[in-house]
């Protein structure tokens, strides 16, 4: 590892101490920047996570109407491709219907009951009873029983539609978020740096639930309910009178108008608590990826205070919820009973005229009430459904954020044969952001076979050529060509399948160490992913830990060491045996043994392979076929590595003094000491113990 400037080192250490001195000071001064409220806690926030969004932005092209949305859901809930699904809709509604239906019978058996006891039943009901058997089988008994089966029919109808249907809902739930999770692996590598990891999992997750609850918030709630009300309005016109039905009408009217109104005003708290809540969860999972980086600067109370800062916000959001909540639902229950009362009083002056029974007063109290449950869920259900189509927006509208690195029309497959690949760079110009170019007319060849290397200064494009050539990202100007096919003209498929690369950040899935070797090609045989370990000199280390090749890496591959990492993702690429393998600085946590060692493996391995290598450590290129030596965006030079030593002023000559300036001056002081040693104990004592398991 390159060292520091002693000046760099003292700036760090300056920097750690002002750190620490401000967590130490944190509730002294009035706990400081944690202190800091909104904005300002967001600007500070920006500047750890320069180009970091707390949330997935959706553009207002990309944003999808309600009609749009409603669409898209019926899509799913009706699916034309599947037979079985439309079939459950069809049963799920006939269950619906059927469960209303009993529903509205149970007030007229509960009027009857209450008319039976009061010798108030028709004459064609009344039964004898001059036995015990006929009193037994009374007509209130009856009734009775026949009120309990209705409801329990009523409920058993409703519970078997909901399971019926959960399958239509699950379903639904599963294909978008399988288009979903493939087309966001479809998008280009710059959407992937700029999104936020726990702001895009949240509405992801948010989406598919918000898809779930609406799909059965409309199709059995919403629907339902609005003819219920038209069921309940009719029965009371038609049995008890319309002043029946314009007091309920009425009631409903206001009581959904109070709901509405209510809901939207408290619409942003709910906002403002999902807000704060996407911030905390950002802020958390960000602090524990980078929970190394807390450790180092004894930073775990500036963090938590972070934290608990934003914490403290979703509460006072959700407190605000909370409140506002009970104020709707005192608002609903206040309508609701004023409309009972009139009713009540209605049916009470027709009772006293004998025009109404005492039954038909349960008639109507009972109706009212049986429409009272859906009712009261009017306001979290419109709340939800309105927080759901929002949810749904941003999920859908991730399908409409389109990848700019996509096929060309009639795009040829790349076919290589006998490892017969030649790779042409012509005047690329490119840069990731339009007033700085990176590559400046850069023209360079890897003919077929050949071991090639691009070295350069820190931003000179070096891994910027692998991400073109792969096409992350494409050329502003020029081109590239594969066997004089250019890549843009080539499917993205069979190009990407040609070629293999080991990144200079070798981050592992959270799996066993045997998935993660294999992933280079999930068809191979165990012998061929042990052979693959064995040639990037990790199958030894491996076989050392106690449970092998089944051991889990932990997160991003944390749990091994820099090293292992490295050879593991060398073992991948090996593994892929594509015709061309690219090398992005592939062995920098490597120690001097173990390159070697890897080094000697690659070029077995490789064998009439292409290859292509970015290196910072000269050392590792020395046998290249050809060096290209990068400056300001272009070829500044090229050769082998003796051509251009020969060259004194050369860039390459410098580059390589500077690395090797002090290994010079030393080896000739270690010179006889090593010459004393047998030659199996020989080895770099500055660098290595001698283990390939060597993590220093």
């Amino acid at each position: 590892m390159m060292s520091l400037p002693r000046q760099t080192s003292g700036h760090i250490l300056n920097i750690t101490s002002r750190i620490s001195r401000i967590t130490r000071s944190v509730n002294v001064q009035h706990k400081g920047l944690l202190k800091q409220k909104s904005s300002t806690l967001r600007t500070i926030w920006s500047c750890f996570h320069p180009g970091a969004s707390n949330q997935v932005l959706i553009k207002s092209e990309q944003a999808l109407s309600s009609v749009q949305l409603v669409k898209k859901l019926l899509q799913f809930a009706w699916p034309k491709d599947n037979p079985s699904l439309r079939k459950r809709v069809i049963i799920a509604f006939g269950l619906l219907v059927s469960a209303k239906i009993l529903n509205a019978m149970v007030p007229f058996i509960f009027r009857d009951i209450v008319n039976a006891y009061n010798d108030k039943a028709p004459e064609f009901l009344k039964l004898s009873m001059a036995s015990p058997v006929s009193a037994i089988a009374g007509v209130g008994v009856s009734l009775i029983i026949a009120y309990g089966i209705a409801r329990a029919s009523s409920a058993g109808f409703n519970e078997l539609r909901n399971a019926v249907f959960a399958k239509v809902a699950q379903g639904s739930v599963r294909s978008i978020s399988r288009r979903i999770f493939l087309h966001l692996h479809s998008l280009d590598l710059s959407f992937h740096l700029n999104r936020q990891t726990g702001a895009l999992s949240k509405a992801i997750d948010r989406g598919t639930r918000g898809m779930s609850f609406v799909m059965n918030a409309l199709i059995f709630n919403i629907l339902p309910t609005i003819v219920e009300v038209g069921l309940v309005s009719a029965i009371f016109a038609k049995t008890l009178g319309p002043e029946f039905t314009v007091a309920t009408l009425g009631c409903i009217s206001l009581y959904a108008g109070s709901t509405v109104a209510v809901t939207r005003w408290r619409t942003k708290f709910r906002h403002e608590m999902n807000r704060a809540d996407n911030e905390a969860g950002n802020k958390a999972i960000d602090s524990l990826i980078n929970y190394e980086t807390v450790k180092y600067f004894n930073n775990e109370k500036f963090e938590a205070h972070r934290y608990d800062l934003l914490l403290a916000d979703f509460e006072k959001a959700s407190l605000k919820t909370s409140t506002s909540l009970a104020l709707l639902n005192f608002t609903q229950n206040a309508i609701f009973s004023s409309g009972l009362v009139a009713v009540m009083c209605l049916a009470a002056n027709k009772i006293s005229t004998g025009e109404l029974s005492v039954g038909d007063l349960v008639l109507a109290n009972t109706l009212l009430f049986q429409l009272s449950l859906p009712l009261n869920f009017l306001g979290s259900v419109y709340r939800e459904v309105r927080q759901g189509m929002v949810d749904m927006n941003s999920m859908f509208s991730l399908l409409k954020l389109k990848p700019t690195i996509v096929n060309a029309p009639n795009a040829k497959e790349l076919k290589i044969s006998d490892n017969d690949i030649t790779i042409k760079f012509d005047n690329i110009k490119f840069g990731y952001q339009e007033e700085k170019k990176i590559l400046n007319g850069l023209t360079m060849e890897i003919p077929r076979g050949k071991k090639v290397a691009i070295v350069g200064g820190s931003g000179s494009g070096k891994s910027t050529i692998i991400r073109l050539l792969y096409r992350l990202y494409d050329a502003d100007e020029g081109k590239i060509t594969i066997n004089g096919l250019n890549t843009k003209q080539l499917s993205l498929e069979s190009l990407r399948r040609n070629i293999a690369v080991v990144p200079q950040d070798s981050v592992l899935f959270h799996d066993t160490i045997y998935y993660n070797i294999a992933y280079g090609n999930p068809l191979a045989a165990k012998e061929e992913v042990e052979r693959a370990a064995k040639l990037a000199d990790v199958h030894n280390s491996v076989l050392s830990m106690p449970s092998g090749y089944s051991t889990r890496v932990g997160e991003r591959g944390l749990k091994l060491s820099g090293g292992e990492k490295q050879r593991v993702a060398i073992a991948r690429a090996i593994l892929k045996d594509s015709p061309l393998v690219v090398f992005d600085e592939a062995t920098s946590s490597l120690d001097a043994l173990t390159e070697a060692t890897i080094m000697g493996s690659l070029k077995a391995a490789t064998g009439e392979k292409t290859s292509l290598f970015v290196a910072h450590r000269l050392s590792t290129i020395k046998d290249a076929d050809i060096i290209y030596v990068l400056e300001e965006g272009r070829v500044a030079e090229k050769g082998t590595h003796s051509e251009l030593l020969d060259k004194q002023d050369s860039l390459y000559s410098k580059l390589w003094q500077s690395q090797h300036s002090k290994e010079g001056s030393d080896m000739m002081g270690k010179k006889e000491k090593k010459d004393e040693l047998p030659d199996g104990l020989i080895f770099d004592e500055d660098k290595c113990c001698g283990s390939s398991n060597c993590n220093r």
